[in-house]
């Protein structure tokens, strides 16, 4: 019920973030009202920097969810975290709203089980975010009653995920990562009808709808270079993710204002904790970079994914399309060997990144692009400071649609040690 309204209600809004301590969280769109929200494209705080890039590029510095194949390039222990902030200026023609927030955005963790040619990874990350807040103003037909909804979205799906790569001859690499799906959305629909007079008409109604999916998903990566001279090497990487059909829960109640959630309350009880399923498309990426070692990279990178297949738990028709993200980056190390300099050793990050979402309204594709930066810098001779900004826009306001200039902070670090899996010797 709420899916389909959904399709209506992005005239005049507004947008609230939250988020829980629960789960790693990201900030996400006004856009994130449609499917299951936004989806995560951009990996970890360092491929943030390059437009996204991480399929066909790692380092051994930080961990790498993006393609589970590069672990492998971690040959000492790695421990990464960061926080999240976004600030959005949304703007529908004739109004504007500006909006932030943010989180926890993720925890990775990186292990050799055998340096160079076995590696681990445990971690948490975000798949989706739900995070909007939307109020609707409407003439009610033939009358003179004014009926406002106040439409309140928050949730996601994050994964807690563990994943394994394998150095297979000198050059080719294979990962694959399993991860445990959980997470929740809650979205309400609450409606009051004011008279010409601004008195309320009758009493507030709501409409709650609690969404729980708890499944398992899987993705494959391989990664394979080509020596270009002495110091430079062409990197060629792949992902496969698949989530198909993720199983879960529908709760959902029309009643008066306070006791939609309820279900032993008065009111119309529509699903029960319905079990049902979602079906996510598979995911695809590709990407190639040139790396002259230690000194520089520059990547381009694809990802596509076919919403056109997509079903919710209440099988709600919904109008989606290929998700297409374009990415092309790079990063520079001015002085790999200047030990003393944290400033000359440190990585430097420019990136530009295109998204097709998978969102189509009023006959609109709702395009996302970006300019991103980033930085790691280190703090003693292996772990860093890792930062990440991205300047973009979102979508347009033609056809009474919604345009979001927005800018999105990462900051983090990742922790290195290399004695942890390395037996002591005593003379």
């Amino acid at each position: 019920m709420l899916s389909k309204i959904k399709l209506h209600l992005l005239g005049v809004l507004s947008t609230l973030f939250l988020f829980s301590e629960a789960q790693a969280q990201s900030s996400a769109s006004t856009y994130s009202a449609l499917g299951i929200g936004e989806f995560n494209y951009s990996g970890l705080t360092q491929n943030q920097g390059m437009g996204g890039l991480g399929i066909s590029f790692g380092t051994g510095w930080n961990a790498n969810v993006v393609n589970p194949a590069l672990s492998t390039r971690n040959t000492i222990f790695n421990f990464q975290a960061a926080l999240n902030y976004k600030k959005i200026d949304a703007n529908n023609g004739n109004q504007t709203s500006d909006v932030d927030g943010g989180g926890l955005s993720y925890l990775a963790m990186s292990l050799p089980l055998k340096a160079g040619k076995v590696t681990g990874g445990l971690g948490l990350n975000q798949i989706t975010s739900v995070n909007y807040n939307l109020l609707i103003s409407s003439e009610v037909s033939n009358t003179d009653i004014t009926a406002i909804n106040s439409i309140v979205g928050d949730g996601g799906i994050s994964e807690a995920y563990g994943s394994l790569g394998f150095l297979i001859g000198d050059r080719l690499s294979l990962g694959l990562t399993g991860s445990y799906l959980f997470g929740s959305t809650i979205r309400t629909d609450q409606l009051a009808l004011f008279d010409s007079a601004a008195n309320q008409v009758g009493t507030t109604t709501e409409y709650y709808e609690r969404l729980t999916v708890s499944d398992v998903g899987l993705k494959l990566g391989a990664h394979y270079y080509f020596p270009v001279s002495e110091k430079s090497n062409l990197h060629f990487g792949a992902i496969y993710q698949r989530l198909g059909n993720v199983g879960g829960k529908a709760f959902a109640k029309l009643a008066a204002f306070g006791q939609a959630s309820d279900p032993d309350s008065d009111g119309d009880l529509i699903a029960n904790n319905e079990p049902g399923s979602i079906f996510i498309p598979d995911r695809y990426g590709f990407g190639v970079t040139f790396e002259k070692t230690n000194k520089l990279a520059i990547g381009l990178e694809a990802q596509y994914q076919d919403f056109k297949q997509f079903r919710n738990l209440n099988d709600d028709p919904l109008q989606l399309k290929e998700a297409i993200k374009v990415g092309l980056g790079m990063q520079f190390v001015p002085d790999y060997t200047a030990i003393d300099n944290p400033l000359k050793r440190s990585t430097y990050r420019f990136g530009l990144e295109f998204q097709q979402t998978p969102y189509y309204l009023n006959a609109t594709n709702i395009n996302d692009i970006g300019i991103n930066f980033g930085t790691s810098v280190f703090v003693n001779q292996m772990s860093q400071v890792n930062f990440a900004m991205k300047f973009g826009q979102r979508g347009t306001t033609e056809n009474g649609l919604i345009r979001e200039n927005y800018v999105n902070f990462t900051l983090g670090f990742s922790l290195n040690d290399n004695s942890w899996f390395y037996k002591r010797v005593f003379e």
